[in-house]
């Protein structure tokens, strides 16, 4: 994990719980395994957690308070929604990047349980989420994104362009560094895959569409 804590131990044990949880899965996984990878005794692992669950808790909430914060803040020192989107991009196709066990951990282990998600959702998740919607807000009103985008919708797509190549990255096994995507795909997000000449013929139809939806 990039992070240096301040409590070696802590640190080491949960930095060998996220190699532990992506080779045996979070079920599989067990808490001695936990201690031996990280080098204590496993009545240690009790000064700092209450169970595995506290463990896999304890991990999520340190890396994505520590996601968001640093996203946020970079956000605020950037002008202009193209590079305010890439500033998100590449913080998270980066937080994973450079660790493919946290990803594993994030992309799979996560969504084996539904009581995981549901809390990972109502916490952090949603807190990105805001980020995202602030970030796509700020956008509509400088006038580089459509005012009509539903917000909620833009929000999720950009996300789950994200989400999927972390994921396409995990399970593809493919040799390059998912990071340098960052860039792409906010291109692609703004821009659309039509070339201009496509996107100016089919712009007459797009508004038909729209226009015929709105009479119903």
């Amino acid at each position: 994990m990039a992070r240096k804590r301040s409590d070696d131990k802590r640190g080491r044990i949960l930095e060998a719980a996220v190699k532990v949880f992506a080779r045996k899965g979070y079920f599989g996984a067990r808490v001695s395994e936990i201690a031996r990878k990280a080098g204590v005794a496993d009545g240690t692992i009790y000064l700092y957690f209450r169970n595995k669950e506290d463990i896999l808790v304890s991990l999520f909430d340190e890396v994505m308070a520590e996601h968001i914060a640093r996203a946020r803040q970079e956000v605020g020192r950037t002008k202009g929604a193209a590079a305010r989107l890439r500033v998100v991009a590449e913080h998270h196709l980066s937080l994973f990047s450079g660790n493919a066990d946290l990803a594993v951990v994030f992309q799979v282990e996560l969504r084996q349980s539904t009581k995981f998600m549901e809390r990972f959702t109502a916490t952090w998740l949603q807190d990105y989420f805001a980020l995202l919607t602030e970030v796509m807000a700020a956008g509509q009103r400088e006038g580089a994104l459509r005012s009509d985008l539903p917000l909620k919708l833009a929000t999720k797509a950009f996300f789950g362009v994200l989400d999927e190549m972390v994921t396409s990255w995990i399970l593809g096994r493919k040799d390059y560094d998912v990071g340098d995507l960052a860039a792409p795909v906010v291109d692609l997000f703004l821009r659309g895959a039509a070339s201009p000449a496509k996107e100016r013929e089919a712009r007459p139809a797009l508004r038909a569409v729209a226009s015929a939806r709105g009479g119903r």
